[in-house]
């Protein structure tokens, strides 16, 4: 049995861009016109396919990347759209890592906004080919040129526009293709299922020629003969430009850019051809690479159904039915319902009894699936968000993805002690799910502590535990997820001796720390020689260094960008062991830490604030009290834009300061930047208010 759809013609595309620029509407769109569903989903409605949580249809926003599967000249599409809001740049993350191309949308008003520039650079980090999609021509204050302007400024690529708009704001009717040079005007009275093409306005030939100049040059560069034939002929055909836009597309040497209005449904059916036309099949992306884990060697997995299976578990759902649900991208071979299959991250062997194509939250049972697909599967005991599971016999663990720290806590406590007991369990599921969300009990309060993105973040997963989970509990207001670190370089000598009888303990280190730069961790080297310490030794030392650094000095947060050096030390040939080893580098490290200046640290988010002009002097003002560090202004569509750095403590309730501020106009976005010093004054109020707790 063969894959219905071959490689050449399957598409494994996502969304991405910042909140509300028109993900979901553009997705439901793609679906509604490739015949997958039968109405048009409104997000503003809550009726979208996909959004399908209670708490994404209420606020309108997307929580959890959703996947589907559509069909589109003979191409099958898989999509997944993700959440566009900061808190779940997680979903945005663990998507991209197995897309082999993207959609990013821009809003035509406000052009690139902080999150887009995220996700972004997200998709830079994988080098995935991407297209643009600017959105929301139809709105007052829309500008196609501006936001393609900012694409090259702000995010530092090479728009290449295959069309410029027909008409503006409430007059958008259409778009002109630049490829065969016609305008493509779509029909209201058919909610834009159908159009008609025409001759270009005449208003618009001598711009349309001049961005298809442009065009067919940046096509021709793209190869030598497409380059021979436009030297020679001073042209390509439709043909020749399509195939050099497509060659420069996955060599990521620009991004196509097209223009429409999802909810008023023009521009969806030449984007859908743009994603046949341009972005990557699994056959086009180079070979996934990994790691033998027996052997340590590198690796490679083609896209072809006759390779060794293995698989990219990169999101899991917890299904009242089916229990653990593994969302799987397959880069090799096939696999079958009932299979027995090798998870290489965790060296076990798991049964998959069902394997599923996904859309949002419906499934289609299936027998097999093959090389290039994304489904769900479900059997696994054992599994995680990274893990790779594969053939047996030829194991490999494939790159997995990296997840930021959460940067918001709050105190949950549950209100009975079935709610206690329950708790611990629906907390457990959630971490599975969800590999920006932390928990732990705090040992001196017995307080169960949740840690995550943001406020919306840990707002979403307790309205969960209330909803899906019903468990009740009473949850504490959001507190700063603050870090240590140290400003000094120091070394420490510790001995550890215990004698009790019998067999000692012994373990004798010298250990030097010293500050790294912000954002570079934890680093750890071993400077000792075999003969002062064994090499057997050295990971237990290194072990105790990294838990006693879990929990600092000053106020018992996690110490970051940190390097610590074991330099010196001996041991006993009887009495050392792992143990002693591992109990001298802990000493070590809360000993050298304490002596080594310890300074608290905050998390400071960017924060980009959009408002009328005649409010700038409070907002400004507001923001200087926040702590906040102003760090340029602009003006966006007749709006003011400010941007600062801003510490977290001093953001919590913003959207009522700012709405009361501006009289309701003004909306801001923010994003984690990096970890900053707290000033000493704020931070001896605040080690103060620790300690009386």
């Amino acid at each position: 049995m063969v894959s219905q759809t071959p490689l050449e013609k399957i598409r494994n595309i996502g969304i991405m861009a910042h909140i509300d620029a028109g993900k979901t509407t553009t997705t439901e769109r793609i679906l509604y016109y490739s015949g997958i569903t039968y109405k048009l989903g409104e997000v503003d409605e809550g009726s979208a396919e996909m959004d399908w949580m209670d708490q994404e249809k209420e606020r309108g926003i997307t929580i959890t990347s959703a996947a589907t599967t559509c069909f589109w000249e003979d191409h099958r599409i898989n999509i997944i759209d993700t959440p566009g809001h900061v808190d779940f740049t997680a979903e945005v993350e663990r998507s991209l890592r197995v897309l082999d191309g993207s959609i990013g949308i821009f809003c035509a008003v406000n052009g690139v906004e902080p999150q887009s520039e995220t996700v972004w650079r997200q998709a830079d980090r994988y080098c995935i080919p991407r297209i643009s999609f600017i959105n929301k021509m139809d709105r007052i204050g829309s500008d196609f040129f501006r936001a393609v302007n900012m694409i090259e400024t702000r995010l530092g690529t090479q728009p290449l526009p295959l069309q410029i708009p027909v008409g503006i704001e409430n007059n958008f009717k259409g778009v002109v293709d630049l490829i065969h040079l016609e305008a493509i005007i779509w029909e209201e009275e058919t909610l834009g299922a159908t159009f008609h093409k025409e001759p270009i306005p005449e208003e618009l030939l001598p711009l349309a020629q001049e961005y298809r100049a442009n065009l067919i040059e940046s096509a021709a560069e793209q190869a030598d003969d497409l380059m021979e034939k436009y030297l020679e002929t001073g042209g390509l055909n439709e043909e020749e430009i399509i195939r050099g836009v497509r060659i420069g597309t996955l060599k990521l040497k620009f991004v196509p850019v097209l223009c429409g209005a999802s909810f008023k449904n023009k521009g969806v059916q030449p984007l859908l051809d743009a994603v046949v036309n341009y972005l990557p099949s699994p056959l086009d992306i180079p070979p996934i690479e990994g790691q033998n884990p027996k052997t340590k060697k590198v690796e490679f997995r083609k896209a072809d159904m006759n390779e060794p299976f293995a698989a990219l578990v990169f999101k899991i759902m917890n299904d009242s039915f089916v229990g653990h649900l593994a969302y799987l991208r397959v880069y090799s071979g096939k696999i079958h319902t009932g299979a027995m299959v090798y998870n290489a991250t965790k060296d076990c062997k798991e049964r998959v009894s069902r394997l599923m194509k996904i859309h949002a939250n419906k499934r289609q049972e299936v027998k097999d699936i093959y090389a290039g697909e994304i489904v769900a599967a479900s059997g696994f005991k054992r599994i995680s968000t990274g893990d790779t599971i594969c053939d047996q016999s030829h194991p490999i663990i494939l790159e997995s993805m990296i997840f930021p720290e959460p940067v918001v806590s709050v105190a949950i406590e549950p209100k009975t002690k079935n709610d206690q007991d329950m708790l611990g369990e629906v907390l457990m599921k959630l971490g599975q799910e969800d590999p920006t969300f932390r928990f732990k009990v705090d040992e001196e309060t017995g307080q169960t502590i949740m840690s995550g993105m943001g406020e919306l973040h840990l707002e979403i997963l307790t309205d969960r535990m209330l909803r899906e989970y019903k468990v009740k509990a009473k949850v504490g207001k959001p507190q700063v997820a603050y870090k240590e670190t140290i400003s000094e370089k120091v070394t420490v000598e510790e001995e550890f001796v215990r004698q009790a009888g019998g067999r000692g303990q012994y373990a004798h280190v010298f250990l030097t720390v010293e500050p790294q730069a912000r954002g570079e961790g934890f680093f750890f080297q071993n400077l000792t020689s075999a003969d002062k310490i064994p090499k057997e030794f050295v990971p237990a030392a290194e072990q105790g260094i990294r838990e006693a650094l879990e929990t600092g000095i000053l106020a018992g947060y996690p110490v970051i960008d940190i390097k610590a050096s074991l330099v010196d030390g001996s041991y006993h040939e009887v009495d050392s062991s792992d143990l002693s080893f591992k109990i001298a580098g802990s000493i070590a490290a809360k000993k050298a830490v304490m002596e080594a200046n310890p300074l608290l640290l905050e998390p400071i988010m960017e924060v980009e604030a959009v408002i009328p002009e005649e409010y700038m002097g409070d907002v400004i003002s507001n923001l200087n009290a926040k702590r906040g560090k102003i760090e340029g202004m602009e003006i966006r569509s007749g709006a003011q834009v400010i941007k600062a750095k801003v510490p977290l403590s001093e953001m919590f309730g913003y959207a009522t300061d700012l709405r009361s501020m501006t009289q309701g106009r003004g909306t801001y976005s923010m994003q984690f930047k990096t970890y900053d010093e707290v000033p000493q004054q704020i931070s001896e109020g605040l080690l103060a208010r620790i300690y009386r707790r």
